[in-house]
């Protein structure tokens, strides 16, 4: 960039962070908003519901380490389990792809659930003051169920925060929820990867301190969500999508890239037994006439 501007290496590394600086400040309350009201949510989730068959699904969660030079005398604070140098980009996405919450504060060396466990999001679902809408019926059916987020094996099971089963020997009833869960967080992969195409200094190993890393990555998600809103229909040809058979269909991002029944289900404690008795009977309304979508049993 230097020969392209005629402005010295020096000058123009303080322009770079100033300009994302500015990105941020100008733009990140606007573009990465969380709800915070029932109205809202029941936004994220009837998208949920109508583009990807998972009702009452507020959000799919994940994390994904971002390259990083390792910084002087850090020891392993930033060497992750990966066994590279990194900071964590934690996100909340909606059906959309885009992201409505964001943490940018984790350490290479800190897992989802170290980054989750410390962050907001977490104590405003654990007491309830996050504004998410009052247990409801799923389709057809009269039981009410709460409002959630997808997660997987790194997140705690919560009423809240669904994830698949973890064994390793799937009954057909479980492939079937596992599908339809996995059918959600398709998003996370898609708006990671689009995230990381158009801002291909996500793809390489950023020469910033750690503070400046954070600050660039912010400043990409800002991007990401502004172009997701004033864009969309252009977008929406680099996305993973399905044909007419459900098949899913690669997206464009993807080339060059770099990156028991419910009664019987017991917790150790009485959250876990409220999840697991939640997994299991969206298990069922999955596998049930209610709850089945015409495709999924030709998916596992």
């Amino acid at each position: 960039m230097k020969f392209d501007f005629r402005i010295s290496a020096n000058t123009l590394s303080l322009v770079v962070k100033d300009v994302c600086q500015a990105i941020v400040d100008e733009y990140k309350d606007e573009v990465i908003k969380c709800p915070t009201t029932p109205e809202e949510w029941l936004t994220v989730a009837t998208n949920f519901e109508r583009r990807w068959n998972v009702p009452h699904a507020c959000g799919a969660l994940d994390g994904k380490h971002v390259v990083i030079r390792k910084p002087p005398s850090s020891g392993s604070l930033f060497h992750n389990y990966k066994r590279f140098f990194s900071i964590l980009l934690m996100g909340l996405v909606d059906a959309d792809y885009k992201f409505i919450w964001i943490d940018v504060g984790g350490d290479g060396y800190m897992s989802d659930a170290m980054i989750y466990n410390n962050s907001d999001l977490k104590e405003c679902l654990s007491n309830g003051s996050i504004g998410l809408p009052p247990p409801s019926p799923l389709p057809n059916e009269d039981l009410d169920t709460p409002y959630l987020l997808l997660g997987d094996d790194a997140f705690c099971l919560r009423t809240y925060m669904m994830k698949p089963f973890s064994a390793q020997n799937f009954t057909k009833e479980q492939r079937i929820y596992k599908y339809r869960i996995f059918r959600g967080r398709r998003i996370l992969e898609n708006a990671f990867g689009i995230l990381a195409q158009r801002w291909q200094v996500l793809l390489r190993t950023i020469q910033q301190i750690p503070e400046t890393a954070r600050l660039i990555v912010e400043a990409c998600v800002c991007l990401h969500n502004l172009m997701r809103m004033q864009f969309p229909t252009w977008q929406n040809a680099v996305v993973d999508h399905e044909d007419v058979n459900h098949d899913i269909v690669l997206g464009a991002w993807r080339i060059n890239a770099n990156m028991v029944d419910v009664d019987h289900a017991l917790g150790p404690n009485r959250d876990s037994t409220a999840a697991k008795k939640q997994r299991e009977y969206l298990k069922l309304y999955f596998n049930s006439e209610a709850g089945s979508v015409p495709w999924q049993d030709n998916m596992i």
